[in-house]
């Protein structure tokens, strides 16, 4: 449901800038990368553009950070939003806004996946919109009854246990756990036996590691929403934290390897790491740099990125930007073809936000 609200004076704008940047890379900006070795082939545009693709199974790719930085952004508007709530209507009615939230969003991703043109059988219950529900309600939950040292307990359980599990449990049929490869762990056998519709790698037991994904954000809104702070103090926790929760990830994944599949835990503090020192830098700019103009775009992207992301999914800007430059005119661009496509669908996609940022339409839920 779509309501012409403006946005609350109160948000953060470097969080929002943040989102924006992250949905940037989906709307378009992968494409821009991806065009680099057609126009200018050398070890390095190759090695972008490889970075724009997911790893077939267990490493790291800039794509890989997409997702989880979603879900850590999402964890971090939580304490900046919900206490109001809570402070204004009672911890009831925020547990009713998590819930309806949660489910609306579940059911979004349904149809984004298709619904159920192919039956229910084939109904696809493992896309981004359902992590993000799922991590998102019982993030949001915990954080409704938990004190701050609590969740921090909840989100080293989540992710210690989920290692646990993945390594020292035996998988029937399998035996130890054989994370070199799919189909040889616990997670795969859950999904096999309990998840309905359309199967992934391990979609059911790795809601563990993504809710820790999650809190992990909601650590970082704390911070920022901390008063005693100043705001250099803010940047500099905030930084330095992500950074030593990045290199605490690259040592986890010498004995739990990064799978994004799985979403394992080295996984989990890789990304939240980065991402917490990538929203360090946008906080420095943004908010006690006070550059700002420059991350508008970003804005327009950032207050509607649930709207860009359903509508660039079902309208496909890529391939409608192909009407007006492919064919005759792509063979005329050569070897530019596919980067002047990638800048038509991005201004298709800017322009669309824009238009809905304008008239002060944004997606509530």
């Amino acid at each position: 449901m779509t309501s012409p609200q403006p946005a609350e004076a109160t948000r953060l704008l470097s969080l929002d800038a943040l989102r924006g940047f992250d949905m940037f890379w989906i709307i378009g900006g992968d494409y821009l990368i991806r065009s680099l070795p057609k126009i200018h082939d050398d070890p390095i545009t190759r090695e972008l553009a490889a970075q724009m693709d997911h790893c077939a199974w267990a490493g790291f790719h800039f794509y890989d950070f997409i997702f989880p930085l979603f879900v850590f952004i999402v964890g971090a508007a939580i304490p900046l939003s919900l206490p109001r709530l809570i402070e204004r209507a009672g911890r009831g009615a925020a547990i009713k806004r998590i819930f309806v939230r949660s489910v609306i969003l579940f059911l979004l991703g349904v149809f984004y996946m298709g619904g159920v043109t192919d039956g229910f059988k084939n109904i696809y219950l493992a896309g981004v919109l359902h992590r993000i529900a799922v991590a998102y309600f019982f993030a949001a939950l915990f954080f409704c009854f938990l004190q701050p040292r609590n969740l921090v307990a909840v989100c080293f359980g989540l992710l210690v246990g989920y290692w646990a599990l993945m390594t020292f449990l035996p998988v029937p049929g399998v035996g130890v756990p054989d994370l070199s490869q799919p189909g040889q762990n616990l997670a795969h056998y859950l999904d096999e036996l309990y998840l309905p519709g359309k199967k992934f790698e391990g979609t059911l037991l790795s809601t563990m590691a993504a809710v820790a994904n999650c809190l992990l954000g909601i650590f970082a809104g704390l911070l920022l929403k901390k008063d005693s702070l100043s705001q250099r103090q803010k940047f500099l926790l905030l930084f330095f934290g992500g950074v030593s929760v990045l290199t605490f990830g690259v040592a986890w994944a010498q004995i739990f390897p990064v799978i994004k599949l799985l979403w394992t835990s080295s996984y989990v503090l890789i990304s939240c790491g980065l991402g917490a020192a990538l929203l360090a830098v946008f906080y420095f700019f943004i908010e006690i740099r006070g550059w700002q103009r420059w991350t508008q775009p970003f804005v327009w992207i950032g207050m509607n990125a649930i709207t860009i992301y359903l509508v660039s999914g079902i309208v496909n800007f890529h391939r409608l930007a192909g009407r007006f430059v492919g064919g005759d005119i792509a063979r005329c661009l050569g070897p530019f073809a596919g980067f002047t496509q990638a800048l038509v669908t991005l201004a298709m996609g800017f322009w669309f936000v824009h238009f809905l940022y304008r008239r002060k339409i944004f997606l509530r839920l």
